[in-house]
């Protein structure tokens, strides 16, 4: 397994095109004052030894060097040793409504990305458990395997977008079915599926699979985001609002009433989401207090660094970059390989 030690350091790498924009400006000004010096041609014969390549390349060699510095210094690691760790926890699925309708606007920034700081949250509260993502509109995928990579968790939830499912609808029980199944094999932990959907379109049987779900033990908590009231349905990258085939603007409506009885037939409980914590709280404190029990998981426990290449690299790229001059040399200037002498 790949990994850094020290992955903020890679944020270093945002000034690489800094500089080249800064270098780039700044021959184009010294450009423009050679030329306000005089004609060109006269400018170049009085600085015979000039060069116009050799500073672009000490440029380029010292931007090679930064890079290879700051990915060393972030600290570059393999894993070789796997090592089974047992910790007291729970197992929670968390299944992500990501239907057109989680676009609307009536919670900040929208339905969806609001969803996804509350995930972000709770994995965040997930100390020993076991967390996995599931994504659902008309059908429902694993975007996530159940895991104890917290970091690897909150790294998904960036990519999550309504285009991840072409299928539009929103099929609770079939993200209930595909996260029961995501579960695995019942190892006697507590299990918990926590549901994040505006409740609208409703297709499938949900109800049912809730009380099938809570026959194996699995708790259903459903948080509700958006408002009962509606809102329109923005569409990315536009000034306008989604509609239906008359031509007449689509309002979304939070579906409390089919969120609780979700959450009643898999007997957990229901809250709703607003521009607060509250819900994210809620959950949480309901999570915490399920049973835990011994779960095992499969780590890294050893890495072997390899930073030590990248900086080794890096110095001798800068003692290339240091002997190399601005200017000609003009000994070097002299000399004519392929010279022809008359014989």
């Amino acid at each position: 397994m790949f990994r850094f030690a020290y992955p903020n350091y890679l944020y270093l790498l945002l000034l690489i095109p800094i500089l080249i924009v800064a270098f780039i400006l700044y021959n184009r000004k010294k450009q423009r004052d050679l030329e306000l010096f005089g004609n060109k041609e006269l400018v170049k014969e009085l600085m015979p030894n000039a060069s116009v390549i050799r500073p672009r390349i000490k440029f380029s060699l010292l931007l090679v060097s930064l890079s290879l510095l700051i990915v060393g210094i972030a600290r570059p690691q393999f894993g070789t040793k796997e090592q089974t760790v047992k910790r007291q926890g729970i197992e929670v699925m968390i299944a992500l409504d990501i239907s057109n309708s989680m676009m609307a606007e009536d919670v900040a920034p929208n339905r969806l990305e609001r969803a996804k700081q509350m995930m972000s949250k709770i994995i965040d509260e997930r100390r020993d458990d076991k967390i996995g993502i599931i994504v659902f509109a008309g059908q429902a995928y694993v975007q996530l395997p159940i895991t104890t990579d917290y970091v690897s968790a909150k790294m998904f939830l960036d990519n999550i977008t309504p285009e991840l499912i072409n299928i539009q609808g929103t099929a609770i029980g079939e993200a209930i079915n595909t996260s029961v199944r995501a579960f695995g094999q019942d190892n006697g932990s507590s299990r918990a599926i926590v549901i994040i959907t505006d409740g609208e379109d409703h297709e499938d049987n949900a109800l049912e699979a809730a009380k099938q779900a809570k026959e194996k033990g699995i708790n259903i908590y459903v948080v509700g985001i958006g408002k009962p009231e509606g809102s329109p349905i923005p569409i990315p990258g536009t000034m306008s609002f989604r509609k239906d085939k008359q031509g007449n603007v689509v309002i979304t409506h939070l579906n409390e009433q089919m969120c609780r009885d979700i959450a009643s037939a898999g007997q957990g409980i229901y809250v709703r989401a607003d521009n607060t914590n509250t819900a994210t709280k809620t959950i949480n404190k309901e999570l915490n207090e399920l049973a835990t029990t011994e779960i095992e998981s499969h780590i890294y426990a050893e890495y072997n660094e390899q930073y030590q290449g990248f900086i080794i690299i890096a110095l001798l790229i800068l003692i290339i970059d240091f002997f190399i001059l601005n200017r000609k040399n003009k000994r070097l200037s002299k000399i004519n390989l392929f010279k022809e002498y008359n014989k």
